[in-house]
């Protein structure tokens, strides 16, 4: 049985996600942010970062959203998250990992967190750098939602996958910018799509998330 370390609509979204489809037990355990459960010590020694998702297998503790998104879909094949090893969808499905984890993912963490660019005010962004990071965001949509008009429906093509479920964690997390990831055509079909999974119910409903349902 999985132990995940999580906190409502975080980064810890996508592994629950992938949970929920892979159909494994599990147990939750919550990271209250708000008390700052991920300082505390004995967090600590399971996630150094004290950050989520952590999760416990066999009694170690794996972290990283992508490496542990690719680790279920190998230890659990019957779920179809991921293409069979040696194919193009396989090596197709890496690249979107690591390529959303490293140019979206990396990029909101400096858009939350304005102190992790070393700037005077650890509060707000400057005009001129929060401009530069919405580009930035902005242009990953752009990509995104040219492959999803020419190969979807999903980032695979016809079949869903473990990238799709860090995609829409990703795209939710657009939902107060100036311009939600829903204004991009092939972005919006594909959200519509993943909102309707029972996995995305099941887990808005464990961790009492009420916004951007699409229901």
């Amino acid at each position: 049985m999985y132990t995940l370390f999580y906190s409502p609509g975080t980064a810890s979204m996508v592994i629950h996600q992938a949970l929920l489809e892979i159909g494994a037990p599990f147990a939750l355990r919550l990271v209250d942010f708000a008390s700052s459960g991920q300082r505390d010590a004995s967090y600590l020694k399971l996630n150094p970062q004290g950050v989520v998702p952590t999760l416990m297998i066999d009694g170690k503790a794996m972290v990283e959203s992508g490496a542990i998104l690719m680790m279920l879909a190998d230890r659990h094949p019957e779920s179809h998250l991921a293409p069979a090893v040696g194919t193009p969808e396989r090596d197709a499905l890496y690249q979107w990992i690591v390529f959303l984890s490293n140019s979206l993912a990396a990029t909101y963490r400096f858009w939350f967190y304005p102190a992790d660019l070393g700037t005077t005010d650890t509060t707000e962004h400057t005009p001129e750098v929060r401009v530069a990071l919405q580009r930035k965001i902005e242009s990953v949509w752009d990509r995104l939602d040219q492959h999803l008009s020419m190969n979807g429906p999903y980032l695979l093509g016809a079949d869903i996958s473990a990238a799709d479920l860090l995609l829409i964690m990703l795209m939710r997390w657009s939902r107060n910018m100036p311009r939600t990831a829903l204004d991009w055509p092939a972005l919006n079909k594909f959200a519509d799509l993943m909102r309707t999974r029972p996995s995305w119910k099941a887990l808005y409903q464990n961790e009492g998330l009420t916004d951007w349902t699409g229901w």
